[in-house]
């Protein structure tokens, strides 16, 4: 057992060094985009953020899942998936360069624009700059402690090797999950669907919070194949683990295909004058190319590989197919986004692609400063000792 029982120490500290000085010279260049064009900056900035956060809200998300069914697959990640939960702190930091742009974002947040607009001043109550901030506030401290908890106790059990903490784990989960749920569809609501606030759909939050799922997914995998390498671990992440964490995978990408089809085709069956325009601008120019990719290279070819035996088994493989997801979700939400702004035609600005890796170098250096020097594996989780003995690992080392 001993010999499972290992830990990323010194080896992780060149990682976090890179991540951070990548990041935070991609943000400086980013924001000199503030002289240029600060509205193409905020938009850049927004749809990098929105798939950064979605990281450690996809990994609260499964971990919670993990708590309540066991298996091990969420053995094998569950210290990636505590260490994602435990970067909401910087998550917050970074969300506040947001709230100097909400007026070229938002059109409720322009007191001529709200004025002159009566569905807006219905909404107004709701869609306010005050109201906005309160609530982004509200989500944070609700992500925050429901991860702080499930980080605590999974770290007690850790070193007191007491069984009770499994419950306490369990217990949290599931109300964790409710709380999690709406919260998380309220942020898609207000940080995104109001991009557009004459536009809505009553799947949307859904859809986030499949995506969230997938797209944590796509990055835990790829850490069980960094795992896999590790001497100590390679009868652990064994093929059948992967095989799981790719069904899971598959699982997700067709439940986000299922959400996504059926928000089209009942605003399209509607016909209704404020939900058709969302997809006509998205359906049209260079944005229905994007359109077709999203659905060719994020639903139709990952789906058909995953349903391959061979391709979740292998470890290079499923990584593969699962940095291609995350790579297609990111330009999923510029589609979200990008067209509010340009519905004449495609348009890529420079800092759409400097956003997202400066976010996610700060972002991953938190992420590898909560992993290092933590036991990668659970040892002392009656459930995943069980494993260990069905398995006859128990004594492995």
């Amino acid at each position: 057992m001993n010999g499972l029982d290992v830990t990323l120490s010194t080896e992780i500290d060149p990682l976090r060094t890179k991540s951070l000085i990548t990041g935070v010279l991609a943000l400086v260049l980013c924001f000199i985009g503030w002289f240029f064009n600060r509205g193409e900056l905020f938009r850049a900035y927004l749809i990098a953020y929105v798939f950064w956060i979605g990281v450690p809200l996809g990994c609260l998300g499964v971990l919670m899942i993990h708590h309540l069914v066991g298996g091990t697959w969420g053995f094998v990640i569950q210290r990636c998936l505590e260490a994602a939960v435990r970067t909401f702190p910087i998550m917050a930091v970074l969300f506040v360069p947001l709230l100097f742009g909400l007026p070229d974002l938002y059109i409720w947040a322009r007191p001529a624009v709200v004025a002159a607009d009566p569905v807006l001043q219905e909404k107004a109550a709701y869609l306010n700059m005050p109201f906005f901030v309160i609530r982004a506030l509200i989500y944070f401290a609700i992500w925050f402690a429901i991860g702080f908890f499930l980080s605590k106790w999974s770290q007690a059990q850790e070193r007191s090797a007491d069984p009770a903490f499994t419950q306490r784990l369990q217990t949290l989960s599931g109300p964790g999950l409710v709380l999690y749920g709406l919260t998380v569809t309220f942020s898609a609501i207000d940080w995104l669907m109001s991009l557009e606030p004459h536009w809505y759909s009553t799947i949307f939050g859904m859809i986030f919070m499949v995506s969230h799922g997938l797209v944590a997914l796509t990055f835990v995998i790829g850490a069980a194949y960094f795992l896999s390498g590790r001497e100590a671990l390679r009868q652990i992440v064994a093929p059948w683990v992967l095989q799981d964490l790719g069904n899971l995978l598959l699982a997700f990408i067709m439940l986000w295909a299922y959400l996504s089809f059926s928000q089209f085709l009942l605003i399209w069956v509607e016909n209704l004058q404020h939900e058709i325009p969302w997809y006509l601008h998205r359906l049209t120019g260079g944005w229905a190319a994007i359109g077709i990719a999203l659905i060719v290279l994020q639903f139709a070819l990952p789906f058909v590989l995953l349903l391959s035996r061979a391709v979740k088994r292998k470890p290079g493989a499923l990584a593969a197919v699962a940095g291609a997801v995350a790579v297609m979700h990111f330009i999923e939400l510029f589609w979200f986004v990008a067209p509010t702004f340009h519905p004449d035609g495609f348009s890529l600005h420079w800092t759409t692609i400097l956003a997202p890796v400066g976010i996610g170098g700060v972002w991953l250096w938190s992420f590898f400063s909560c992993l290092k020097g933590r036991s990668l594996l659970p040892m002392h989780d009656p459930r995943f000792l069980a494993i260990l003995e069905e398995h006859g690992l128990a004594d492995h080392g």
